[in-house]
């Protein structure tokens, strides 16, 4: 039996810390201090503590799951949910409408927040094992590697979302924490988040017995993730202004250093009882009926069940765009339509039983089904009636089809059957674990960074092994009707090396659907404008709610710096541009 680790919400040594300041002033509150609670036995217990921190989130302060930094801030989602003026914070977003920092934001100051809660609970448990000799702790240096990396994965993070951050450690007083701006350089910073992980992959086993503890493995794959993003060096209105050659041989030394394998079948990685599989690198770990008081159960996507069903709850929000379903579309060669995907829409119409067909002749790439609800098709492999009801995904299982139309997500969500499924009220969480990232984004990282040096050749295999997968993942109940509606072949060649990097972030979307990462590749590509525009520009003539949606360069590739904590350093951090 594998030995996982778990974090119960109350911990023997510390008590939670209050939420009513500002991250500055936080520090893991209780009985103990840092100086009395320097034995081996506390520090593991803190370690612990900061496993829990970085899934300590909730529907309005998301850490985990990024269905609404990443998904629907891009072509791949819409909010969903009961109209604009429904959780309306995520629709200004949806709009790129933020001009004014704070102003009713009431869910990227708190995510800010909940990443540095993080980053002090590894502090904390760092300043303690720093006190305790080497003789007394046996696990002091992977405990340490541990920790860094936890940190290093929490500024990762901040980054993304906020471009210029404060870098916070354990070795900083509150006075010199109080002093520390976001102002260092995106190099400097790059390089500082590196610190933490190169120590994780010097220091840390290739494997651990308990599963859900950070290793080499994933220490490795995350310098490629950090080292590509890396890359492309932008300037200070964030466009790309240089791809830089000695960091994209990195990211390629790294992935080869990852050692890990595809699961069989697609669908395994979105369905309980494969969690922790041979495709999982590093994941937030959640579980259920586990011995501790109140188990340790994700609500992060809490709001986006389908609606109306009698099986779920509500609330159907982040529901997939045409663009994203257009995107599923295969060639007679079963290659996707790099370039005219989006020319004709499918499954755009509901006939007299409430179906979507799919007009005879198209083709399509299988992910479609594992990724998007559409009226007619089974929903996560069900397609009878059993204990659960009728499993069949319906047009009226959307809650506002007049808005944002009917296209429901699938990868987030679970049969509410599984023993993994809970209900709140008519919230939904689950115990399955969140991915950060899994082993398909190593070999596109790989395959990123050979096209960029134009070994375009050789990411051809790799990008297949990816296509392979998917074509071999149609066992399960996805399709209604016959099977030949998919086809999904191979690239025999890149011809060049611009055709092989349009190939490349075409297979990143497909892959990675609706699970986050679609903002961030355009934002690190520097094509978030001109490719969500050109998005916008189409989408609005079919759904009104964007007619005024409008993406501007060089402010909208990030966040607004929330204003309060501006306000708290006395103005010490700077704002980023247009805001």
């Amino acid at each position: 039996m594998k030995k996982y680790i778990k974090a119960s919400y109350l911990l023997s040594i510390i008590v939670l810390i209050s939420c009513n300041k500002d991250f500055l002033n936080y520090e893991p509150q209780g009985v103990l201090s840092s100086e009395n609670v320097a034995t081996a036995e506390n520090a593991e217990a803190l370690v612990v503590a900061a496993y829990a921190g970085i899934a300590n989130d909730e529907m309005i302060g998301p850490l985990t799951n990024q269905w609404v930094y990443g998904s629907v801030r891009s072509d791949d989602a819409y909010k969903g949910g009961g109209g604009r003026g429904d959780v309306d914070v995520v629709d200004r977003y949806e709009q790129y409408n933020l001009t004014i920092a704070d102003y009713g934001d009431w869910m990227t100051p708190r995510t800010w927040t909940n990443f540095y809660k993080a980053i002090s609970r590894a502090n904390f448990a760092l300043s303690v094992i720093n006190d305790i000799p080497e003789a007394d702790y046996s696990n002091k240096t992977i405990r340490t590697a541990e920790l860094r990396f936890l940190r290093g994965h929490c500024h990762f993070m901040l980054k993304l979302m906020f471009n210029k951050i404060p870098y916070i450690t354990e070795t900083l007083s509150q006075e010199e924490i109080l002093q520390t701006s976001n102002d260092l350089s995106n190099e400097d910073l790059w390089n500082t988040i590196a610190d933490d992980f190169i120590f994780a992959y010097n220091n840390l086993p290739q494997s651990q017995d308990q599963v859900g503890r950070a290793n080499k493995n994933a220490a490795a794959a995350y310098l490629a993730k950090l080292r590509l993003y890396q890359a492309y060096e932008q300037n200070e209105t964030h466009a790309v202004t240089n791809i830089n050659q000695a960091r994209l041989q990195e990211v390629i030394d790294y992935a080869d250093d990852v050692i890990a394998s595809l699961e069989s079948d697609y669908g395994n990685n979105f369905l309980d009882g494969f969690d922790n599989g041979p495709e999982s690198i590093w994941a937030a770990q959640f579980s259920i009926n586990d011995g501790t008081e109140v188990g340790r159960v994700s609500f992060v996507t809490g709001l986006n069940s389908p609606h109306g069903t009698g099986l779920y709850g509500c609330c159907g929000f982040h529901m997939a765009s045409q663009n994203m379903v257009n995107a599923f579309k295969t060639d007679g060669n079963g290659l996707p339509l790099l370039d005219s995907f989006n020319n004709s829409d499918i499954f755009n119409s509901i006939d007299g039983s409430g179906n979507a067909p799919l007009s005879a002749g198209i083709t399509l790439d299988p992910r479609i089904d594992h990724t998007v609800g559409i009226p007619g098709r089974p929903f996560k492999y069900k397609n009878t009636v059993n204990v659960t009801g009728d499993m069949i995904y319906k047009f009226s299982w959307a809650r506002d089809p007049g808005v944002y139309g009917y296209f429901g997500n699938m990868k987030e969500q679970q049969s509410p059957d599984c023993s993994c499924y809970v209900k709140e009220g008519p919230f939904v969480g689950t115990s399955k674990n969140v991915d950060f990232i899994r082993y398909a984004d190593v070999l596109l990282f790989k395959a990123e960074a050979l096209i960029q040096l134009g070994q375009y050749g050789a990411a051809t295999s790799i990008i297949n092994q990816v296509r392979l997968r998917a074509a071999a993942s149609t066992s399960r109940s996805i399709a209604a009707g016959a099977s030949d509606v998919y086809n999904i072949g191979t690239y025999p060649a890149f011809p060049s090396k611009e055709y092989a990097l349009k190939a490349l972030k075409f297979e990143r979307r497909l892959e990675f659907g609706m699970e986050g990462p679609r903002f961030y590749d355009l934002v690190r590509w520097g094509e978030a404008a001109t490719v969500l525009n050109a998005y916008l520009a189409v989408e609005k003539t079919k759904r009104d709610f964007l007619s005024n949606a409008l993406f501007t360069a060089g402010r909208d590739e990030y966040y607004p710096i929330p204003q309060r904590e501006i306000d708290f350093t006395a103005g010490l951090y700077n704002q980023n541009p247009g805001y």
